[in-house]
């Protein structure tokens, strides 16, 4: 496995632990700025978007599970498809919990300073019936 495998790995890693966590400034410092997030139904959006959504999240506990599935890195460019099993529990009792499966596309760059970072999302999870 190559450092920059290990590296891209971590940060999956890092945003999964984080989104359990309720740590948005965790995941937030894992995305470029110009950032692009692709969800059924929805107009793109970016970073900022992003942000105010996750201050709806914080009351709402995520427990997340993911695969990496596929792993490419092109120079200072990758790509990754992954399987992701999401449940969502509303806070105190509001509701039961929803469950959420599917698939992404994510492209990633590698920074100046070596960082990698999620430069678009390409996310197709959706309601379990």
């Amino acid at each position: 496995m190559t450092d920059d495998e290990r590296a891209i790995r971590a940060l999956v890693d890092t945003w999964m632990s984080a989104t359990q966590a309720g740590d948005y400034t965790a995941v937030l410092g894992l995305m470029a700025d110009d950032v692009v997030f692709l969800v059924p139904g929805q107009a793109p959006f970016g970073k900022a978007a992003f942000a105010a959504s996750v201050e709806m999240q914080k009351a709402y506990r995520i427990d997340a599970k993911g695969e990496i599935q596929e792993l490419q890195i092109l120079g200072d460019w990758a790509f990754m498809r992954n399987a992701l099993d999401i449940t969502i529990t509303p806070p105190h009792g509001a509701g039961p919990s929803m469950r959420h499966t599917g698939h992404t596309l994510t492209i990633l760059r590698k920074e100046t300073d070596g960082r990698w970072l999620l430069a678009r999302d390409a996310n197709m999870v959706t309601p379990v019936a």
